[in-house]
């Protein structure tokens, strides 16, 4: 009897919550009667309370002994089991618990807990159905069958499960909390984040709630409530990894990359192993223009997991933006070998084949990465334009009207200088640059504002270019750099180019006040650079060209900011306050197709170095290939410029003229193979078309002497090369289009004096080539007068040239002091 009274003294304590008492008193009753199943299954149960589970385990079975017939115990045992991580255990104990009961409805909860834990879905479905049936209103069954249901990719029926649960017990927060996970999962973000709200509603102290909310509302667009709601996720819970990765997620789709790298990097040290907060940290610090940081941060990511698809293929972007190609090439390797059908991988490797000179090897990797994803605009741009370089013109036409509906269209993004070659009108170009920088603008807050301007003795000029090295932009500018006048101006190169160690590097380097290499910092890093330099007046020499940074423009950080001579176009960005053209090149009425404000120079508006060298001593034509009498029509266009429209022509030009023959410039074998083939369907011998390889620029120039006519192209011009050829004295014949890139060999051949070498329509194109083949002496004389005015005239009078540009700047800056309000009237003679 005292051991009764004790052990009912013992219960009575328990029941009130004095857990110390009753823990004395069971151990005592287990003094009196070790075998007393009931004093140790309670005092199993303190001590799992009191988180000792050692001796809880220990206590549940020695009560399994005292009673193997006694299903709770079993269950009991079972709990605890799974408390220390041991599933497959408690699987066995509930399972006995069931089979000694079989209406044991919390034994069947804890055993597809148990089996949940263990991956046994299926089993798991089975014993909370089992839950069901006994207890038709046991909310947790209902929530955690929503729960396996889920897991198992079926969220539409884990849907039904929640609500049930939600129905049962309305204040039930963590199925509430499911309920919008799932909603997530089916496509309904707007019911998802008010599954979200009521959790809130019901325990405000649930940070993950707020975060899941973020990512609802961030699917909705609803950006400002997401970044809200991961604050308050992070205000909960500052040590809350995921929410802070969340908000960089949102932050970085809001193009706010700064803030994001500062999200992704706390997430990171919180949780130092963070895969993805890792890999999207490399992707912004390459979008803030900083690849050898985001290159670290793929190489981390590899290290975490090699097999990270992903990270290998950024890796890949990375390596190429910092011109390491072959080391891009191995790493998109192993991303395919990873995933073959990764098509970001086969565009990458494009990328890399592209940049090794391998044209093949590029367009094959882009054709494969659109296989994988037909609606892949960037592999798609790159196909076309790599496939005209190639003069592989398969479904010519059906590609170019593909572009342009692109672009009409608005949804995707094509590179804009790919377009200068096709039939776009001066509005689609617009349009297109417009689509093109629209993702790359920095935030409002990281633009440089300027203050007040006043005039000043001389004018702070910059720059900006990759190009100050062996470049057709160096080719034309050098000279002119070297003149300017230092009473007026202070010149600043910003370079973010390679350096090649060639003679054009040192001349530029030399033609500078200052020779500023920006190549190593990011883009706000390097418009940071010029704005501290306080640059007047920056000049872009790289618009939309191959690796241009324009993110550099848009941070502002000049007060004013001009496009110039490397795009000929406009850059549709408001960044950029002027463009200098000539009234040839951009008639004034085209106005309304730039957003920059239309300067023309008198005369030719392109730059030409005087300095150029050419040789006494020319090749032989023997030397080049050449027959010795025939007539030399030659083009030494980029051969992307090269339209099956005019290799009409020239083929009917050479069936026109006995033994006359084509001479191209061929920077691979695919140019020779392709057009040698066109050729031949054209009814014309491959073998009279000529190829001429790549030679130092003095060489090059030198040869022109043995061609007798330069055929120029349409839809864009001879620009560098038209220079060439007149400095060279070599007639060129053109044809003026309707954009700026289609108009700039007219400007020039009006500036020397000769407009009757530009046709205004392919028949007349062809019918003066023509006339030109049969009529030598009349090129002649053209030569000659070339030769005559290359010396007297203004296109090659650079000194006078820099005078009138500076004029041009003058008043841009006088425009900016508030001097005048006009910076469109004709610079001074």
């Amino acid at each position: 009897m005292a051991l009764d009274r004790l052990l009912e003294k013992a219960t009575a304590a328990h029941r009130k919550g004095a857990i110390e008492a009753a823990a004395s008193l069971y151990r005592e009753v287990l003094t009196l009667d070790p075998r007393n199943d009931v004093a140790c299954g309670n005092l199993a149960v303190i001590a799992a309370t009191r988180g000792d589970l050692a001796l809880a385990e220990e206590l549940f079975r020695q009560a399994v002994k005292l009673r193997p017939a006694d299903a709770k115990s079993h269950h009991n045992l079972g709990s605890l089991l799974q408390q220390r991580g041991r599933p497959a255990e408690a699987v066995a104990a509930h399972q006995r618990a069931v089979a000694l009961k079989s209406n044991y409805h919390d034994a069947y909860f804890g055993l597809g807990n148990a089996l949940k834990l263990e991956g046994r879905l299926d089993e798991a479905l089975v014993a909370y159905q089992h839950v069901i049936a006994l207890r038709p209103d046991h909310a947790e069954a209902f929530n955690n069958i929503g729960v396996v249901l889920q897991q198992q990719r079926k969220s539409d029926l884990a849907l039904t499960a929640y609500m049930r649960a939600t129905e049962l017990r309305p204040t039930y927060a963590e199925a509430h909390f499911n309920l919008g996970a799932a909603l997530q999962d089916v496509g309904k973000p707007e019911d998802a984040a008010a599954a979200y709200r009521q959790v809130i509603a019901l325990r405000p102290d649930i940070a993950a709630a707020y975060s899941n909310l973020g990512t609802a509302l961030q699917e909705l667009g609803r950006h400002e409530e997401a970044l809200a709601a991961y604050a308050a996720a992070i205000q909960r819970s500052p040590d809350y990894a995921e929410a802070h990765y969340n908000r960089g997620v949102m932050l970085q789709a809001l193009n706010r990359p700064v803030e994001a790298l500062a999200a992704y990097r706390s997430a990171i040290a919180l949780k130092p192993n963070y895969i993805e907060a890792i890999n999207n940290a490399g992707i912004v610090l390459q979008v803030l223009g900083r690849p050898n940081d985001a290159a670290l941060a793929h190489r981390q990511v590899m290290a975490l997991n090699p097999d990270h698809a992903e990270a290998c293929n950024n890796l890949g972007a990375a390596l190429l933006a910092q011109s390491r190609f072959d080391e891009a090439l191995v790493v998109l390797r192993r991303a395919l070998a990873i995933k073959p059908d990764y098509p970001d991988a086969c565009y990458n490797m494009g990328n890399a084949w592209r940049e090794l000179g391998k044209l093949e090897g590029a367009v094959a990797a882009y054709q494969k990465a659109l296989q994988l994803r037909p609606d892949y605009a960037d592999a798609f741009s790159q196909l076309a334009y790599h496939r005209w370089r190639a003069c592989d013109w398969t479904d010519y036409e059906a590609s170019q009207n593909r572009l342009l509906d692109m672009v009409r269209g608005g949804a995707a993004r094509v590179p804009p200088f790919y377009l200068l070659s096709t039939a776009a009108s001066p509005a689609d170009q617009l349009a297109c640059a417009r689509q093109w920088i629209a993702p790359l603008l920095p935030p409002a807050d990281e633009v440089f504002r300027h203050a007040p301007s006043e005039l000043r003795p001389r004018v702070r000029l910059g720059y900006l270019s990759g190009d100050f090295h062996e470049h057709a932009t160096a080719d034309l500018t050098a000279e002119l750099f070297e003149r300017h006048d230092r009473r007026r101006f202070e010149v600043v190169a910003y370079s973010y180019g390679r350096d090649d160690g060639s003679p054009m590097r040192r001349r530029i380097e030399c033609a500078f006040d200052r020779f500023v290499d920006i190549a190593p910092l990011s883009h706000r890093d390097a418009a940071a650079r010029i704005h501290q330099d306080g640059i007047d007046i920056l000049v872009d020499l790289k618009g939309y060209t191959y690796q241009a940074r324009p993110q550099i423009m848009a941070h502002r950080p000049a007060p004013v900011q001009v496009n110039y001579l490397g795009y000929p176009a406009t850059m549709g960005a408001d960044f950029i306050d002027y463009i200098i053209v000539d009234s040839f090149v951009v008639p004034g009425d085209q106005q309304p197709f730039f957003m920059e404000r239309l300067v023309h120079l008198p005369g030719c508006y392109q730059a030409n170095d005087t300095r150029r060298h050419i040789p006494a001593t020319a090749p032989s034509r023997a030397d080049c290939g050449l027959p010795r009498d025939a007539f030399v029509f030659c083009c030494f266009n980029n051969s992307y410029k090269i339209t099956p429209a005019f290799f009409d022509i020239w083929m009917r030009l050479l069936n026109a003229v006995r033994g006359g023959v084509l001479w191209l410039l061929a920077p691979n074998d695919l140019v020779r193979c392709n057009l040698r083939r066109e050729a031949e369907r054209r009814g014309v011998d491959p073998d009279r078309l000529v190829f001429a390889g790549i030679v130092p620029r003095p060489e090059h120039l030198s040869r022109h002497r043995n061609a007798d006519l330069f055929l120029d192209t349409l839809p864009c011009n001879a620009h560098t090369t038209a220079s060439d050829a007149s400095w060279a004295s070599l007639p060129i014949l053109t044809c003026a289009g309707t954009t700026f890139a289609g108009r700039v060999t007219g400007s020039l051949l009006t500036d020397l004096g000769l407009p009757q070498l530009t046709a205004t329509s392919l028949s007349d194109y062809e019918r003066l080539a023509r006339e030109f083949a049969s009529q030598p002496q009349w090129l002649l004389t053209i030569r000659n007068a070339l030769a005559q005015r290359r010396d007297a005239g203004t296109l090659f009078d650079c000194a006078r040239f820099t005078r009138r540009l500076e004029a041009v700047y003058s008043r841009m800056w006088e425009g900016r002091c508030g001097v005048h309000a006009r910076t469109d009237v004709p610079a001074t003679q």
